[in-house]
């Protein structure tokens, strides 16, 4: 870890135990990337960040030879760069034992293969749990990729365009829970109540009915009892108008960092299931199966949905 540059940067290096499937790890999070505000692009991610007050732009990539992440840190947030070390790691899942879920997954007839295709597969995070659950809420019975077009609307609604940023690709910032709380998103592309649900969502984060970040951005979990603590926020969350299990676990997976979520009713999850065993067709019949894999379901989700992925870069060719 360097101290900061006079210059205004910083470079934090995330050790991770190999192996670790970066190019895996970028595609999942490329074609969620949301507009104007992240992107992947040359083999790395980059966005804009406001934190502790101050802004400035995280680049991270792999390391052409080091078992680590390379964070590059422009502007002011530099001087915070020992800080940012903890959320990242969280983010970017360094801290994963590949050779312990693969160990757990070894005599598992339908998980083995995917774990020997994927190895250092990971669980992505996120750099805000309200953006993810935002992102959740507009991705509910639509594409990955119609979701990305209707949050890239919100942002360029909702969101603030940064002055004089030296990246187009991520000059804004996504909208604070207050603007969008408060927003007209008549004509956004959604249903009326699932409108209702994310801006329902937003007023409870303002008022503090929800809390929605585990971790506050420094190294230590925002509760000592972890199960308590994922308990109470996944039940104040779906408390919820408009949010329901899929959209709770999904988060659990990425923001919370739980390694045992399950977004049981995921229709690629469901699928994926019922194509290895037709008998079991509902959520009640597969929880056995998936029960199998405790305490990793969020790996097994990860491998199941890399799965489908990967057959369909193979044919695009790519």
């Amino acid at each position: 870890m360097e101290a900061p540059a006079p210059t205004g940067s910083a470079t934090l290096e995330l050790p991770f135990r190999a192996p670790y499937d970066w190019p895996r790890v970028l595609r999942f999070f490329a074609g969620r990337a949301t507009p104007g505000v992240e992107i992947v692009e040359d083999g790395a991610w980059r966005r804009a960040i406001d934190f502790r007050d101050v802004s400035g732009t995280l680049t991270v990539r792999r390391h052409v030879r080091k078992r680590c992440l390379v964070v590059q840190i422009d502007g002011p947030v530099s001087a915070h760069a020992a800080a940012l070390a903890a959320p990242l790691a969280r983010m970017f899942d360094t801290q994963a034992d590949p050779a312990a879920i693969a160990a757990h997954f070894a005599d598992d007839p339908w998980l083995a293969p995917l774990v020997a295709a994927a190895p250092g597969l990971r669980v992505p995070g996120a750099w805000s749990g309200f953006e993810l659950v935002v992102r959740a809420i507009v991705g509910q019975q639509v594409s990955v990729k119609a979701a990305t077009t209707i949050i890239g609307r919100l942002v360029q609604r909702v969101g603030q365009r940064i002055e004089s940023h030296p990246h187009e690709h991520t000059a804004w910032r996504f909208p604070t829970p207050a603007a969008l709380a408060a927003a007209d998103l008549a004509g956004i592309g959604m249903p009326g109540k699932r409108v209702a649900a994310l801006q329902g969502f937003a007023d409870a984060v303002v008022s503090g009915t929800v809390a929605i970040e585990r971790h506050s951005h420094g190294d230590r979990p925002a509760s000592a009892d972890t199960a308590c603590d994922l308990d109470a926020m996944r039940a104040s969350l779906l408390a919820l108008p408009g949010i329901g299990p899929w959209t709770v676990e999904y988060v659990a997976m990425r923001a919370w960092r739980d390694q045992n979520a399950w977004p049981a009713t995921d229709l690629v999850l469901m699928q994926a299931i019922t194509a290895r065993d037709p008998a079991l067709l509902r959520p009640a019949q597969q929880r056995a199966r998936s029960d199998a894999w405790q305490p990793w379901r969020a790996y097994a989700a990860m491998h199941l949905w890399n799965e489908l992925a990967d057959r369909a870069s193979a044919a695009r060719g790519g």
